[in-house]
């Protein structure tokens, strides 16, 4: 099987090495793009720069080297496309898309409180538009993203289809409200960066992590106000930590040891689905592409 112009990525925090949950992520994209006969690129987004470790990037390009997965192209460090996240911001200033806030989170919070909202367990603040018609005489600290140009309760849902979950929709005003672009701290916000970056690198086919699933419509949005094409979207089941969390490195997932490469590699396999009998290291990710090929492409 084969798509032509088929481009898919790998885009790891370089917070820490590789676990066993980011494995997963990494071999469904990687799988996804050779079963496709399509390119898989690696894109390191340190953007948010006090979180990342040094050196930890080399370490990741090795840790997936080490599992015979390596790039088709060198890999993107987000940390050098300042001036094209800028550009797309201005874009999105011009056309009334983006606008100055100077909510603190405790502002945003009040602001709930009066409403009788209240942030969920383990969600996100939703931000009320305080500042969309203006600062009110506050200092501007973010650039926000409007949720749409029209009335808000003539907001639309954003509604797209995941390869592995189905059909998915999400009401933006509702879920997390006017999101931020640009920080407080003058750090580039994630969804700006993986749109820009994804246009640029021409990717037309997004693999990742389920935990992701709830950025996607932020990131159509943007597609949408920039006039770039959307990708097609697959989100792959977590691997869970013992309190039933996703397993990350914020709760305190460990390295993977990778002095046996093909034993990670069929775990990761497990989680997604695959059963894959193989002795050494290229007759296993042969045989995963064809049991990915059966299943999911």
């Amino acid at each position: 099987m084969s798509a032509a112009g088929y481009v898919g990525r790998f885009a790891p925090s370089p917070t820490g090495p590789l676990h066993a949950g980011s494995l997963v992520a990494a071999l469904a994209s990687w799988l996804d793009a050779r079963a496709h006969g399509g390119r898989w690129l690696l894109r390191i987004e340190d953007i948010d720069t006090p979180r990342c470790v040094p050196d930890a990037d080399r370490h990741i390009i090795e840790q997936l080297a080490a599992c015979g997965m390596r790039a088709d192209e060198a890999p993107l460090w987000q940390s050098t496309r300042g001036a094209a996240y800028q550009d797309a911001l201005d874009r999105l200033i011009a056309a009334g898309w983006a606008y100055p806030c100077g909510c603190t989170r405790r502002d945003i919070e009040l602001a709930m409180h009066s409403r009788g909202a209240s942030k969920p367990r383990g969600g996100e603040l939703v931000y009320p538009g305080t500042c969309r018609d203006g600062l009110h005489d506050r200092t501007a600290r973010a650039i926000r993203m409007r949720t749409s140009l029209g009335p808000p309760d003539h907001e639309a849902a954003i509604e797209w289809h995941d390869r592995r979950l189905g059909a998915q929709r999400q009401r933006l005003c509702d879920a997390v409200g006017d999101f931020v672009l640009k920080r407080a701290d003058g750090l580039w916000a994630y969804q700006l960066a993986v749109v820009v970056d994804d246009a640029a690198q021409g990717v037309t086919h997004v693999v990742r992590g389920e935990d992701l699933a709830d950025n996607t419509p932020r990131q159509i949005l943007l597609q949408r106000a920039l006039g770039l094409p959307t990708p097609i979207y697959l989100h792959t089941p977590l691997v869970l930590g013992a309190n039933g969390e996703k397993l990350s490195k914020q709760n305190g997932a460990a390295a993977l040891d990778l002095q046996d490469p093909l034993a990670a590699l069929r775990d990761a396999a497990h989680v997604l689905g695959l059963a894959v009998e193989a002795s050494d290291l290229p007759g296993f990710l042969a045989a995963a592409v064809n049991a990915w090929r059966r299943t999911l492409a």
